[in-house]
């Protein structure tokens, strides 16, 4: 049976109201873990995303941001003796950021503090797998 208009512009809020609202909760949990351990949620996503060394570019796109604020937020994080910046090494004119020993510490406890009671936790992994193919599906433009 097909949705009338006004059917479907119900069903559209109501999900993009679920989706803003999971957005929250993330955003509220990554917050709270964040500041038990001094950090803000900006430097907590910066050091959650820094998997490896990476260019301020690629944390930028990972973060979801302009690189000008990564650039305030690695600066925060190297003065903590969190980050360094070392030379690329295949660009000159590009710096890698790589996490120092107590960088890496931190992230490890990071991470397991923002696995621990996750708004996604409610979700086996399978449903997070489902989840996560549909909504790439619906922010990837063809």
């Amino acid at each position: 049976m097909t949705k009338s208009p006004d059917q479907q512009a119900i069903a559209e809020r109501q999900l993009c109201g679920l989706v803003n609202g999971l957005a929250q909760r993330i955003a509220e949990h990554v917050r709270e873990r964040a500041a038990t351990l001094g950090l803000t949620a900006s430097q907590a996503t910066a050091l959650r995303e820094m998997s490896g060394p990476m260019t301020m570019r690629e944390l930028a796109e990972r973060m979801s941001c302009e690189p000008s604020n990564t650039t305030f937020v690695i600066d925060k994080l190297e003065k903590q003796d969190l980050v360094e910046r070392h030379p690329h090494p295949t660009d000159r004119r590009a710096k890698h950021l790589v996490l120092t020993a107590e960088g890496t510490a931190l992230r490890e406890r990071l991470l397991e503090l923002l696995h621990t009671d996750s708004p996604l936790a409610g979700l086996s992994q399978e449903e997070q797998g489902v989840l996560h193919g549909l909504l790439e599906r619906a922010v990837v433009r063809p």
